[in-house]
Parts: C-alpha cells; sequence; structure tokens
C-alpha cells in the first residue's frame, strides 16, 4: 500500500492512482513488490528538521528515503520537500511535474537499491530516473 500525507504544504497536484500504478511498474521493473511506502511531501522547514534529527545533517534536501524493505518487498518513508523539488526545478530549468515525478520515483529506485554516492552511482542514478520516467507515460489502458 501506497500513503501520501502532507505536513505544513498544500498537497501536490499529482493523480494518486496514476502514480501509485507508475511506482508498482517501476519496483517491478526491479523484481521488487510494494509493501508499505508512505509519502510525506512537506516544506523545506520539516525536511530539515528530519534531516538534523534523524540523519545529523544540517541542510535542506528534496528527499529523504528512510528504508524498511525486506527481501522483494519494499516498505520504507519518503520525505519529499516540495520548496527544495521547486527551487531544483528552477535551477535545472526542467518542469516542476517532471521534478516532482523524479524525486517521487527517486526515493523508490533507493529501496530498489540504486545508490547515488559513490563513483559512478550518480550517472546511474539518473539514468534509471529517466528510464523509470517514461514508464510514467506509458497509459495503462484498462
Amino acid at each position: 500500500m501506497i500513503t501520501y500525507s502532507t505536513e505544513n504544504v498544500r498537497f501536490p497536484q499529482i493523480k494518486r492512482r496514476e502514480t501509485t500504478a507508475w511506482i508498482r511498474r517501476v519496483a517491478a521493473t526491479y523484481g521488487k513488490k510494494i509493501g508499505e511506502v508512505g509519502y510525506l511531501f512537506c516544506d523545506d522547514t520539516h525536511i530539515l528538521e528530519v534531516n538534523r534529527e534523524y540523519l545529523g545533517h544540517d541542510y535542506y534536501t528534496d528527499i529523504i528515503t528512510f528504508d524498511y524493505s525486506e527481501d522483494d518487498m519494499l516498505n520504507g518513508d519518503l520525505v519529499i520537500s516540495l520548496d527544495t523539488v521547486r527551487s531544483n526545478a528552477e535551477l535545472f530549468h526542467k518542469d516542476y511535474d517532471e521534478e516532482l515525478h523524479r524525486v517521487i520515483i527517486h526515493g523508490i529506485l533507493h529501496l530498489c537499491g540504486q545508490n547515488d554516492k559513490g563513483p559512478g552511482e550518480r550517472e546511474q542514478m539518473e539514468a534509471a530516473e529517466n528510464r523509470a520516467l517514461t514508464l510514467r507515460t506509458l497509459k495503462v489502458s484498462q
């Protein structure tokens, strides 16, 4: 089950059913199933608090992923700052909706085992995000 909630922000304009189906499709490409995944959309103030309290980091970020997965079942909490997503969209001259969906799937890719901190991993993560974004545009007509 995938849940969506907010803290200090209005709910973003995403289509929950389509987004959930897309996330499931992406997870399946890694041989994974969705267990309990919770998205919390928030502002920069809240994500900074989370970053400080749980990770000991004193900076803003677009997403924090807490991974509780077991075997092939993805479980986790994903905290997304809509403020930082908007700032990054402007900084990188990207459409806000595309940047938001890139961040939404970025957390799932972490749960699937993708990393982005080591040598060459950032490029691999970006390629995985791009592949996942193409799956988003494939509408399931059923």
